[in-house]
């Protein structure tokens, strides 16, 4: 495990580490927010409806969540950078796919094997964070990953937004393939394998399938990746109705949503630093509680402006804006209590805390298309899933469940 260093070289190189692995986090949301202002253009593009454009983030989400348990038993077994390769190449030419798609459902096919590609970077990602640093030091560590991971929502539209006023909506997937291509050359000159090979587990069934039942034992466990995953699900109903939002209902240029988009990202970064930079002291639990209860209320205000008019496209903004930056406290929280006694199947124990989050974000997004207004269906769902994330911290988590041991397989 790294420790903390003090040479110039070593904070050099511990910064170069983090930058690797905070990028390997980051396709997820560089294939999400790239695309988002071209997706009215889309819906005329193609002769569709703008419920079958968000059906290709739909997709996206659903290869999120299913490719991840793929990828835990095997990096568990041949180690991280092997997986890593075949996962960064299935992204490169899936993106590229996209450019060339025919027809809106074509580019659904493509969109989900691209998520398949860009998931393995998420899922070997935080397992190298568990191989290389302390269990004490991960909420730290993942807040500084939001930091790396939250400039992309900050940039991403903003390209995206220029690309579209500049070419056609093709050129943020073209992006999106040459961005693989150099994370693939980082990744193989500068990121080191972090799983020693005494550490590696046997690819057998019964291996995997006790090694899974371990992680459905522990209610901690469970209870983390299922709280972030209706927090998350908010978060995403944001990013998938933000165009048709303000671009369609509030009528904001389209140059113009990038920055507005990109602001918000800018509250979750803040707070995921706050978070990183809070005493030891202060329990991680009692921040992800904390967190999860201000996305409730912002959650039933976002609901209460959209139902009454009540500020308009602002007290829409202020809403979503709170919410999101919530997510800075839960994402680093709910990974760092969910991961810490598991590392010695860091690899599994990732792709199943993914799983669980992308899969409940594919499901609660899936309701987005059923109401013409677009911010209706949008302040449901995230008003729902604060609702969703609360509840359920109150029923798995908790300063007990926290520091109790591991559940033996």
């Amino acid at each position: 495990m790294i420790a903390q260093q003090s040479s110039p070289v070593s904070r050099l190189r511990h910064l170069e580490l983090l930058t690797l692995l905070g990028a390997l986090q980051a396709f997820a949301p560089l294939s999400i927010d790239m695309y988002l202002p071209a997706m009215p253009v889309m819906e005329k593009v193609f002769h569709t409806s703008s419920a079958a454009v968000q059906f290709t983030l739909v997709t996206f989400l659903v290869g999120y969540a299913l490719g991840q348990p793929l990828y835990g038993p095997i990096t568990d077994r041949f180690g991280r950078k092997p997986p890593l390769y075949a996962s960064l190449l299935v992204f490169i030419g899936a993106s590229a796919a996209c450019a060339i798609s025919p027809s809106i459902y074509v580019m659904s096919f493509f969109r989900l094997l691209q998520a398949v590609g860009a998931c393995g970077g998420a899922v070997m990602s935080r397992a190298m964070v568990s191989d290389l640093f302390p269990a004490s030091e991960l909420r730290r560590i993942f807040s500084m990953l939001v930091l790396v991971l939250g400039v992309s929502p900050v940039i991403a539209p903003l390209i995206g937004s220029y690309l579209l006023v500049w070419f056609d909506w093709r050129a943020a997937f073209i992006v999106q393939a040459a961005m693989g291509i150099l994370c693939l050359v980082g990744m193989h000159f500068r990121l080191p394998e972090s799983l020693a090979h005494d550490a590696r587990r046997p690819l057998h069934l019964g291996v995997i399938r006790a090694t899974y039942a371990r992680l459905f034992k522990d209610r901690t466990f469970i209870g983390a990746s299922v709280v972030c995953g209706f927090s998350s699900s908010g978060t995403f109903a944001y990013i998938a109705s933000a165009p048709f939002v303000f671009i369609t209902l509030y009528k904001v240029p389209t140059e113009r949503f990038g920055w507005l988009f990109g602001s918000v990202a800018i509250g979750m970064v803040a707070a995921a630093q706050i978070n990183g930079r809070m005493p030891r002291r202060i329990a991680l639990w009692r921040v992800l509680r904390t967190a999860n209860l201000v996305q409730l209320v912002a959650g039933l205000l976002l609901l209460a402006s959209v139902v009454t008019g009540t500020g308009g496209m602002w007290g829409v903004y202020a809403g979503i804006f709170v919410y999101v930056s919530a997510q800075g406290f839960v994402f680093p929280n709910g990974s760092a209590i969910a991961m810490m006694r598991h590392g010695d199947i860091a690899g599994t124990a990732s792709a199943l805390l993914g799983t669980n989050q992308f899969l409940i974000a594919a499901i609660m997004t899936t309701f987005l298309g059923f109401i013409d207004n677009p911010a209706l269906p949008m302040a449901l769902v995230i008003a729902g899933s604060a609702v969703a994330s609360t509840s359920l911290n109150f029923l798995t988590l908790g300063r007990k469940l926290e520091t109790a041991p591991v559940v033996a397989a």
